[in-house]
């Protein structure tokens, strides 16, 4: 795949040390920031990388599953998630 190709890769705080850096595809990013904006608000900094250094892992855990239930749960599903109940 040549570089122009490639898809953007969203970076992801990972609480662990590790020698690489985390990331993760745009489309799975954009879904956690959909539901992020849907739960918090738009914060265009988040995706424009100007921004704390991304999503942490267990924010795109619970954006990710919040996203699988209907949008009028994702507030309820993510405060469950971030809070260890839910995944």
């Amino acid at each position: 795949m040549s570089k122009s190709n490639e898809e953007r890769a969203f970076p992801i705080q990972n609480p662990h040390k590790i020698r690489h850096k985390s990331q993760v595809p745009e489309p799975v990013y954009m879904k956690a920031y959909e539901v992020y904006s849907h739960v918090f608000g738009p914060q265009p900094a988040i995706i424009e990388g100007t921004c704390r250094g991304g999503l942490e892992v267990n924010e795109l855990i619970a954006f990710l599953y919040a996203a699988s239930f209907p949008q009028e749960e994702w507030r309820q599903r993510v405060d469950l998630a971030l809070s260890g109940g839910g995944v």
